[in-house]
């Protein structure tokens, strides 16, 4: 600013003086030409850094550092200045189609949230650091795909469907390892979309119903045989009746048949044995 008045005021009595025909005017003039040219010089160094923005600076190919502080700041005029966002990002990847570790197709995507750390990395290690997250964690959600199944009846063996928690964990660490080189970190990393293929879905679907039916069966003749079995050791235990092992195998088997239906059961008289015995 100092130049720039300076040479206002020297252009100005350089003028006078040149009306005047004195050599000094043109001398003058001069001067305030090269103080102009200065001043503008001086004012490339004047950078304006935004609020959740970073400002990189190189001389001559060489980097030098990076201003982070928001606000107008003074640099070497010399340096090169290149803005870099530092703001909290989300990147989420297309719908990929992958194979999980049974080899059935998968449709799969996931959401990425990163922030730019160490500017001179995003900039000088990678050509397109945006573009670098972007391949890095596509590249890391189907490795995970395809290193756990979509489902396990095993409990002891994670699933992508039955542990999601803990392997979207294992997505942000593998995002994060990946990025690393280019100075991003991973903030978090959720997976958004998680299907069967479209050729296999109703395949699928009814293995898992299939599935399903069998555990519940299971489930409903152990409840059964529990039952069953309480209900002998009350009725002999009281006294009620005295079962032979043909009666205990009838009981046994109505029992069964009650308790594992689907349908209600119907109650029927049986005469066969009050005939048999009288006659």
């Amino acid at each position: 600013m100092i130049l720039l008045l300076l040479a206002l005021l020297l252009a100005v009595f350089g003028l006078i003086m040149t009306v005047a025909q004195a050599v000094v005017g043109v001398i003058l003039i001069v001067v305030a030409v090269l103080c102009f040219i200065a001043a503008m010089f001086m004012f490339k160094g004047c950078t304006s850094v935004a609020p959740g923005n970073a400002v990189v600076l190189q001389l001559y190919g060489r980097y030098v550092g990076t201003v982070r502080q928001s606000g107008l700041r003074f640099v070497n005029p010399l340096y090169w200045k290149i803005q870099v966002s530092t703001r909290i990002r989300n990147h989420e990847t297309s719908t990929l189609k992958v194979n999980d570790l049974d080899g059935n197709p998968l449709e799969i995507g996931a959401v990425v949230v990163w922030q730019v750390q160490d500017t001179a990395q995003a900039l000088f290690e990678v050509d397109d650091f945006e573009e670098f997250v972007a391949i890095q964690a596509e590249t890391a959600v189907r490795h995970i795909a395809n290193s756990y199944a979509y489902d396990s009846s095993d409990p002891r063996r994670m699933s992508l469907h039955d542990n999601a928690d803990e392997i979207t964990s294992k997505v942000s660490n593998e995002v994060a390892a990946r990025v690393a080189a280019a100075g991003v970190t991973v903030i978090e990393s959720r997976i958004t979309q998680l299907a069967y293929a479209a050729e296999i879905a109703r395949a699928m679907l009814q293995r898992q119903q299939a599935t399903a039916v069998v555990a519940a069966r299971q489930l409903i003749v152990e409840g059964a045989v529990g039952m069953v079995e309480t209900a002998i050791e009350q009725i002999e235990g009281r006294g009620i009746v005295k079962l032979g092992q043909l009666e205990r195998s009838d009981l046994v088997s109505n029992l069964m048949i009650v308790l594992c239906g689907d349908q209600a059961a119907q109650p029927t008289i049986s005469t066969t044995r009050n005939q048999e015995s009288g006659s």
